[in-house]
C-alpha cells in the first residue's frame, strides 16, 4: 500500500501534484524535493478553463486569497492574428457548437464572411472588455474564463500552501536513485541523504529524472505534427498599453508569437523551427515586429512529444517530465491539473494497491490526451493558407493528421455541424468539438454542404451579433475589474479559506 509519496520538482506540476495528492488523500504523507539545478522556466503562463476550477473547485484554494497573492488577470481565449482572415477569436465559450433559434443550421455555417461576436466571450474579446457589468456597476465575472499568471509569483504562492498544508519541501541535488524490481526505492541527494517513499511523482520538467533517466522509458516525438522546437523570449514592463483579455498568437515567418498580458508586465514569445531558422535570426525577426522587446532575448529549448508510458512501477509523471508540446494552445498547466485529478481518482479506486489493469488504463488514457492536443494543435498550421513562407508551405504539406482524418472528411463532406464530434475520438482535454470547429472554421477550411441563408435568418444573424456587440460595448476592461475585485467591499460569492484534510 502506499503511504509515502515523494515528488521530483517543486516547479508548478510539482506543487499542484503534491498538493492535490494532500487535498484529496491527506493520510499520505507527501514530500517534494527540490533541486535547485531543476529551476523554473519562469515565462509567463496562458491556462485554460480546468486550471481555476481545479485551484478553487478541486483543491477549495480561497479565491480572495489566490488573487490577493498571485495576482492573475483575466482569458476569455485566444486572438489568432493568423490564416485567410487575418484574425479570428477562439473563445472558452461555446461560439460554434451551438444553435440559435430562428436560425435552421448550427452558428457556423453563417460564419463564412464574418467570425466574431457570435458569443458573449467572442463579443467582450472584440471589444476588449472582460465581463458585463452588472446593475451596481460591478463585474459580472462568469466560470468561462481562465488566467494569465507570472509562473515565479505563482510557484511562491504555492510553496506557501505547501507549508501550510503540511508537504514537506526538501532542498538538495538530485544525484542518482536506487531501484528494485517494483522501481524506484530511495532518491540520493548530493549531500549523501537518501530519501525513501513508497510512490515516486516525476514532475522534474524536460530533464525526466525518473521516467526518461533512470527508468529509460522510450519518448515519442511528435516531429512529424509539430515542427517548431525552440522560443526566443523577452517581454517588457507595460507603460499605456490596456491589459487585454486574451492571449495573443501572431503568424511569424517560422513559426508564431505569442503576447500573454500580466498587469504589470507584457510577456513575448517567438517559437519557431530551428532547423528553417537560427536563432539569431528568430532573435532579429522578433525584436524587429516587438521593439520593446529585449536587446539579447532569452532562447528555449523544447521538443514536442511525450513518453510512450507516463506510469512505471511506482513512478508516475506529471507535466514536462512526462511530454511538452509547444504552447500554442496554453496546455502546460491544463495537462498538470487533468492528470493529477485522473492519478488521484485511480489512486483512491484502488485504495492505494494500484494493479497493472489500472495503471494500464491510466496510461492508455494518459496517452490518448497527448495525442488528441497533438492533432488539434497540428491543426492550427495545417490549414493556414495564409502563410507564404517556407515554412507555412511545409506545415499545408506535412504536416501529419493521420489521427483526425476521419473528422476532417467528415467536416469536409458535411461542414461545421455537432455531428463531428463522433468522428473526434476520444478527447481528454479541454478543447472537444468546440475547439476543432473554431479552428476549421476560423481558417476557413472548405466543406461542400453548404447552407444559403434566407433573408430572415440573415437579418436575424445581424440583430443577434449586434446585440452581443452593444452589451459587451458597456462592459469593463481588465483594469475596472481588477480595480472592483481589490475594493475592501468586495466579497466572493462561497469564498472560504479552507486547509486540506
Amino acid at each position: 500500500m502506499i503511504q509515502k509519496v515523494l515528488v521530483v520538482g517543486s516547479g508548478s506540476a510539482g506543487l499542484i501534484a503534491a498538493l492535490s495528492l494532500k487535498k484529496k488523500i491527506p493520510r499520505l504523507e507527501v514530500k517534494i524535493v527540490r533541486d535547485p539545478d531543476l529551476g523554473v522556466i519562469g515565462v509567463g503562463e496562458g491556462t485554460t478553463p480546468n486550471f481555476p476550477t481545479h485551484l478553487f473547485d478541486y483543491l477549495g484554494i480561497s479565491r480572495g486569497e489566490f488573487y490577493r497573492r498571485a495576482e492573475p488577470t483575466w482569458k476569455l481565449g485566444i486572438r489568432f492574428d493568423w490564416g485567410p482572415r487575418g484574425r479570428f477569436d477562439y473563445t472558452f465559450g461555446r461560439q460554434l457548437d451551438s444553435h440559435w433559434p430562428g436560425l435552421e443550421r448550427p452558428v457556423g455555417f453563417y460564419c463564412d464572411d464574418e467570425f466574431s461576436h457570435v458569443d458573449l466571450p467572442a463579443a467582450l474579446m472584440r471589444e476588449d472588455k472582460v465581463f458585463l457589468r452588472q446593475a451596481n456597476g460591478c463585474p459580472d465575472i462568469q466560470p468561462w474564463h481562465a488566467f494569465h499568471i507570472e509562473n515565479e509569483k505563482f510557484v511562491e504562492v504555492l510553496e506557501s500552501y505547501a507549508a501550510e498544508w503540511g508537504v514537506e519541501i526538501t532542498d538538495g541535488k538530485l544525484v542518482s536513485t536506487e531501484q528494485d524490481a517494483t522501481g524506484i526505492t530511495a532518491l540520493v541527494l548530493g549531500d549523501g541523504r537518501r530519501l525513501e517513499a513508497d510512490f515516486f511523482v516525476d514532475a522534474s520538467g524536460f530533464r525526466s529524472e525518473l521516467m526518461g533517466r533512470a527508468l529509460e522509458e522510450p519518448f515519442e516525438p511528435f516531429d512529424k505534427t509539430l515542427f517548431c522546437d525552440r522560443a526566443v523570449v523577452g517581454g517588457w514592463e507595460r507603460t499605456r498599453e490596456p491589459i487585454l483579455p486574451y492571449t495573443t498568437a501572431e503568424q511569424m515567418d517560422v513559426g508564431w508569437c505569442w503576447r500573454i498580458e500580466h498587469e504589470h508586465r507584457i510577456n513575448r514569445g517567438y517559437v519557431y523551427c530551428s532547423d528553417m531558422i537560427s536563432d539569431e535570426e528568430a532573435a532579429a525577426e522578433f525584436r524587429r515586429k516587438n521593439p520593446k522587446a529585449p536587446e539579447s532575448p532569452r532562447v528555449v529549448r523544447f521538443r514536442s512529444g511525450a513518453y510512450q508510458r507516463m506510469w512505471v512501477k511506482n513512478v508516475v509523471a506529471i507535466g514536462n517530465a512526462a511530454g511538452f508540446v509547444e504552447p500554442l494552445e496554453a496546455t502546460a498547466l491544463m495537462v498538470v491539473c487533468s492528470h493529477s485529478r485522473t492519478l488521484i481518482d485511480f489512486l483512491l479506486h484502488c485504495e492505494l494497491e494500484p494493479t497493472p489493469s489500472m495503471v494500464a488504463l491510466y496510461n492508455e488514457q494518459a496517452s490518448e490526451g497527448w495525442k488528441d492536443i497533438r492533432d488539434f494543435l497540428g491543426l492550427h498550421y495545417q490549414l493556414n493558407t495564409a502563410g507564404k513562407t517556407d515554412f507555412w508551405r511545409r506545415c499545408r504539406e506535412e504536416t501529419d493528421l493521420s489521427g483526425i482524418a476521419s473528422l476532417l472528411e467528415f467536416y469536409r463532406e458535411n461542414g461545421p455541424t455537432g455531428f463531428c464530434r463522433y468522428r473526434t475520438g476520444r478527447t481528454n482535454s479541454d478543447f472537444g468539438i468546440e475547439g476543432y470547429l473554431v479552428m476549421l472554421v476560423g481558417q476557413q477550411a472548405p466543406y461542400e454542404k453548404r447552407h444559403p441563408a434566407t433573408p430572415e435568418e440573415t437579418t436575424l444573424w445581424r440583430q443577434r451579433r449586434e446585440q452581443l456587440a452593444k452589451a459587451a460595448s458597456g462592459g469593463l476592461t481588465v483594469a475596472e475589474a481588477l480595480a472592483y475585485i481589490r475594493h475592501p467591499a468586495w466579497e466572493w460569492h462561497g469564498d472560504s479559506r479552507r486547509k486540506a484534510g
